[in-house]
């Protein structure tokens, strides 16, 4: 009988194997831990979340910018078996409380950088299960108590383990095409499976040394993290990118590979320095969240730079396609094949495998596959069938297992690497008494890949693309919002009624943000 593993554990692990390898490098605190350090500060926080009354299967959010604090809590939480729920520290407080409603979240893990938003969820009283609100950084608010104090009077003894298998380890919530996000559920096992079948796919090396700068509230970020943890790479974790300082960190700490949406590699060759900024110890970049151009990828291969395109999804645990060194110039465009224990299928609506090079759906099959939607029994149904994931994005696949994305999941578009969710936008607009109907499709923004356009059609005439902008502010996060409007007498509908956002997106094919 096979015995289940605690992911939370996997630091353990590691720090008994290497304990004085360097883990984490934080630039912005100037902090460096080796895996020893950072897991008697993990076992500490795993102790204090115990003594704060956490429990087996309890929520713990985490409303964290990048950052040792992350991940040591991260796996606090997994080693005692409460159930992590990363934050977007980009949504607004009634998008949070939400989530943390959903969730039923009792303790929050927060940054001081979000204390005015805590502060807001903390006075609309029992909105939310929030019992035990801890501050990382500055002066804790009433109510919450220090990160720093309350971690440093907990022990560094190992906790026992709890949560194994198909125990949860976080719930990741995603936007959802109904407007309202859902709760993506990946227990021990899924954890442990995405980390193992990128491991088995990806380039890693003993000695490497990543670069993250992308945000771990998101999966595509926090796998790779899980991933140089188990195999004892040396993370340099950025609060947030930065183009300039990530080149300088490349030369100075001897960064070996990384991950960065296109829109960052763009940024990073406008501010490059070929005097200055030396990349040679640079092996290889990751990038995903949209496809990555061929120019793109020819001049970072003219500075002996690849550039891996991979697919992955937040209900995969991350892995789906790679595209290896080997085959990253002469298919570029290609996201290459699925990783090492993970399948892919594509199929026509008639549920059968399509021809060489034919357009279908694209459907995913794993051990890293998640258990489903948190309290979403229908909309779980809908999306695993038979073992297989039904993303709803549309690729083709040619004789060699090669994929090629070639429209994304139903409506959805991305706007500097974040996935946006047009029904989401539609119905917070649709609350403005002025407006009548709305279809929101993504154009393209020369800055962030793609931005929201509404094509509004109005009950009254007096209302402005201006004010309607405006509208927007407070009630979505920044990235959501809408950047231009086009006012239309009506929508283009099929007889069921669902906006035809190909036809929108034809009509305004030369729409821009910039």
């Amino acid at each position: 009988m096979a015995v289940q593993q605690n992911v939370g554990q996997l630091l353990t692990k590691r720090a008994y194997r290497e304990p004085d390898v360097e883990a984490i490098f934080e630039p912005s605190s100037d902090r460096r831990f080796s895996f020893r350090e950072l897991n008697d500060r993990s076992n500490q926080v795993a102790q204090a979340l115990r003594q704060s009354g956490v429990q087996h299967g309890d929520r713990v959010g985490l409303l964290l910018m990048n950052g040792v604090e992350f991940v040591e809590s991260f796996f606090a939480a997994g080693k005692i078996g409460a159930v992590n729920v990363p934050l977007n520290w980009r949504l607004v407080a009634d998008e949070l409380e939400f989530i943390l409603a959903d969730a039923g979240a009792t303790v929050l893990v927060y940054s001081a950088d979000f204390a005015e938003v805590v502060s807001e969820l903390k006075g609309r009283g029992g909105k939310t299960a929030i019992a035990t609100w801890i501050q990382v950084g500055g002066d804790a608010m009433d109510g919450a108590v220090d990160y720093d104090d309350w971690r440093s009077t907990a022990a560094t003894d190992e906790p026992d383990p709890s949560g194994s298998g198909d125990d949860l380890m976080f719930i990741m919530y995603t936007s959802g095409t109904t407007g309202l996000p859902k709760g993506v559920m990946h227990s021990h096992d899924t954890v442990l499976w995405s980390i193992l079948t990128a491991v088995a796919t990806a380039d890693f090396e003993a000695g490497d040394r990543y670069l993250i700068s992308l945000p771990m509230f998101h999966v595509g970020a926090l796998n790779p993290v899980l991933c140089c943890l188990y195999c004892g790479c040396s993370i340099t974790i950025l609060k947030a990118f930065d183009p300039l300082q990530s080149w300088e960190l490349i030369r100075d700490e001897q960064i070996t590979i990384t991950l960065m949406v296109p829109v960052m590699l763009q940024f990073m060759l406008a501010v490059r320095d070929p005097a200055l900024h030396d990349a040679s110890s640079l092996r290889w970049v990751m990038s995903g969240a949209a496809p990555v151009a061929k120019t793109l990828i020819e001049q970072y291969n003219d500075l002996g730079i690849e550039i891996h395109q991979v697919y992955g999804l937040t209900e995969t645990g991350g892995p789906g396609c790679l595209i290896s060194s080997a085959d990253a110039i002469k298919r570029a465009g290609s996201t290459g094949k699925s990783f090492y224990f993970t399948q892919v299928r594509v199929i026509n609506e008639a549920g059968s495998d399509v021809g060489v090079d034919e357009s279908g759906e694209v459907l995913i099959k794993g051990p890293n596959v998640m258990v489903g939607y948190w309290n979403r029994a229908e909309a779980t149904a809908e999306a695993l069938v038979d073992g297989w994931l039904h993303t709803g994005d549309v690729a083709t696949m040619d004789a060699d297992g090669f994929v090629t994305i070639v429209d994304r999941v139903k409506d959805m578009l991305i706007s500097g690497g974040e996935n946006v969710y047009p029904a989401e936008i539609e119905s917070v607009l649709l609350a403005h008494p002025k407006i009548a109907d709305v279809g929101v499709i993504g154009v393209p923004s020369e800055k962030w890949g793609e931005s929201p356009l509404a094509a509004v059609v109005l009950s009254d005439e007096s209302l402005t693309a201006a004010e309607i902008i405006e509208f927007c502010k407070g009630k979505l996060a920044p990235f959501k919002a809408v950047k231009a409007v086009e006012f239309v007498t009506e929508l283009p509908r099929n007889p069921s009624g669902k906006i035809l956002k190909r036809e929108l997106r034809d009509q305004f094919a030369e729409a821009r943000t910039d």
